[in-house]
């Protein structure tokens, strides 16, 4: 029964992925017509499932979701407070009720003032962002955020390549939210260089943050830093 549960996850997994990956492999390495190009399940790296334990956070005003579609888990924890911002409309329509308003936005290029937020959030979303582009999004995250401001950032830790060579991580995950669970899981191909705690909290303090929390947990990490 447990083989059956694994291989029914893993396939929805691929499904997703495919909706992830595709942009890029579709441009790269099929035809027009061609818009589900399969993924060889021998390159997933599956983690052992992981547990997370969120709690609604003392914020002042709105929260800035980045990557807010999909699960939404920052909406459905922090309900009306969030503007939810993803860069796939469709994450955003099968996202669940909860935020105040969901906008197609690219999280590259925000289109808010500057100090707008008292908060912001990335929960599992710099995974599926280019490397080269973590900076820029972390950069910017900053600009629209006040004073005294916080940016609290969430990721799966991504450490060398398995020796196997598989270059998709799959991470399944547990989330606890008051009330009730959320059973879904996050992978995407392995990044060039290791993305771990250390890495998010370097690139938040190129960007002029100040980190004030940060933790791993087996295979995911969680770090807090605060606009001066």
């Amino acid at each position: 029964m447990r083989t059956v549960i694994r291989t029914l996850f893993i396939c929805c997994f691929l499904l997703a992925l495919v909706g992830v990956l595709a942009p890029a492999v579709v441009a790269q390495t099929t035809a027009p017509e061609e818009k589900h190009p399969y993924i060889d399940p021998a390159r997933i790296f599956e983690f052992e499932r992981q547990e997370i334990t969120l709690q609604p956070f003392a914020a002042s005003g709105l929260i800035l979701d980045i990557g807010g579609g999909g699960e939404g888990i920052i909406g459905q924890l922090m309900g009306r407070q969030v503007v939810a911002i993803d860069l796939l409309r469709q994450e955003l329509e099968d996202a669940p009720a909860g935020p105040l308003i969901k906008i197609v936005m690219d999280a590259r290029e925000l289109k808010f003032l500057d100090a707008t937020f008292p908060d912001v959030t990335i929960f599992f979303t710099m995974m599926y962002i280019n490397g080269a582009d973590h900076p820029k999004v972390l950069a910017e995250a900053y600009r629209v955020l006040a004073p005294g401001g916080r940016l609290r950032l969430w990721d799966v830790v991504f450490g060398p390549r398995p020796a196997t060579g598989q270059d998709i991580g799959l991470v399944p995950l547990l989330i606890h939210l008051p009330g009730r669970d959320v059973n879904t899981g996050y992978g995407n191909r392995w990044p060039a260089e290791p993305h771990d705690e250390a890495y998010y909290a370097r690139i938040a303090e190129a960007a002029g943050f100040r980190v004030v929390a940060r933790r791993t947990e087996h295979t995911w990490c969680f770090i807090e830093m605060v606009k001066p």
